[in-house]
């Protein structure tokens, strides 16, 4: 996930990054307004923050120029000094979907981050190849038949097959499915990775095939088109 800052504070950008990095967030910071807009007609974020001060306009003015140009998908946080209801209110108008009052709070600009990427994000597929994945029930299910999974099992299962293709590090699977300030080795990937090939019959002959990558992580690729069950 790319996150593009409107911040004109070298230190404030550079705590940013000290909260936002270790989130497996990729950050750019700009200085002004200019920068910012310039950047936006041609690089993709998936989210905006932009830090309105008390003494100026920039902020909102550059809030208005991306609804009025990129619409209104782009999730937008404000962070400002400016703690009024007025303000607030205005800011809502103008087009931001979360307001945070300074002093932001690290880990609660991380969850307003992470529960608008959420809202905003398109919906995560429900069907691979002849798995079926229903979220509600914490189940897996291949050809209709209901796979035993512990939880898991059934988080590193869903992730892995909704990012076929992808290379994945044992680093990132561990902050997404365990937390990254989970104390588990990365060898517990390795572990739960062979449990659900096992589980889930991901080989070759099923139509798939994970790859593990040397001191990295694993990529599963799906070879051909899955077996019909008779």
């Amino acid at each position: 996930m790319h996150i593009g800052i409107l911040e004109d504070d070298i230190s404030l950008q550079g705590l940013y990054h000290d909260w936002l990095l270790p989130e497996n967030f990729g950050i750019t910071c700009y200085s002004t307004s200019n920068e910012m807009t310039s950047a936006l007609e041609y690089q993709k974020f998936d989210l905006i923050i932009i830090n309105w001060t008390s003494s100026d306009s920039v902020g909102m003015s550059t809030l208005k120029w991306i609804r009025d140009n990129l619409g209104w998908q782009l999730p937008i946080i404000v962070i400002s000094s400016r703690d009024s209801e007025q303000d607030i209110v205005s800011a809502f108008k103008a087009g931001a979907d979360d307001y945070v009052a300074k002093p932001a709070k690290q880990y609660e600009v991380i969850a307003r981050i992470q529960a608008l990427l959420r809202r905003s994000a398109p919906p995560m597929p429900n069907k691979i190849g002849n798995f079926t994945i229903k979220e509600e029930e914490r189940l897996l299910t291949l050809h209709d038949e209901v796979i035993e999974l512990t939880q898991k099992e059934f988080e590193l299962a869903c992730y892995v097959l909704r990012n076929t293709g992808k290379l994945l590090s044992r680093v990132h699977l561990l902050g997404k499915i365990w937390g990254l300030n989970s104390d588990v080795d990365t060898r517990t990937i390795d572990t739960h990775m062979s449990r659900i090939r096992k589980k889930l019959l991901l080989t070759k002959e099923n139509g798939w095939n994970i790859i593990p990558i040397y001191g990295y992580g694993y990529r599963l690729e799906q070879v051909q088109k899955p077996l019909i069950k008779p």
